[in-house]
C-alpha cells in the first residue's frame, strides 16, 4: 500500500477531521483514510457504471411526463 504526506493543511480542516475521528472512535489517520476512500474521483469503470444506472432510472420515467420544477418543491417545503 502507498503512503502520502500532506503539508500545510488548514487548521480548521484538520480540527474538523480530529473531531470527526473522536466522534467515530478512530484515529485521525483512520478518519482521513475513510474520507479519501469515500471521495475517490469518478473515472473510468466507476463513472460508466453510474451513468448506466442513471440511464436506467431515466428510462423508467414515461416520455412527456411533467417534471415538478425544483423551485416549486422548495417553495412547498418552506411552507411546512
Amino acid at each position: 500500500m502507498g503512503q502520502v504526506l500532506i503539508r500545510n493543511l488548514n487548521d480548521a480542516v484538520l480540527a474538523a477531521y480530529r473531531d470527526a475521528a473522536m466522534r467515530n472512535r478512530r484515529s485521525l489517520e483512520a478518519e482521513l483514510r475513510e474520507a479519501l476512500t469515500r471521495a475517490i474521483p469518478m473515472t473510468g469503470e466507476r463513472l460508466n457504471g453510474l451513468l448506466m444506472r442513471l440511464e436506467g432510472i431515466r428510462a423508467m420515467t414515461p416520455q412527456g411526463a411533467r417534471q415538478t420544477p425544483a423551485e416549486e418543491l422548495l417553495r412547498d417545503d418552506d411552507r411546512r
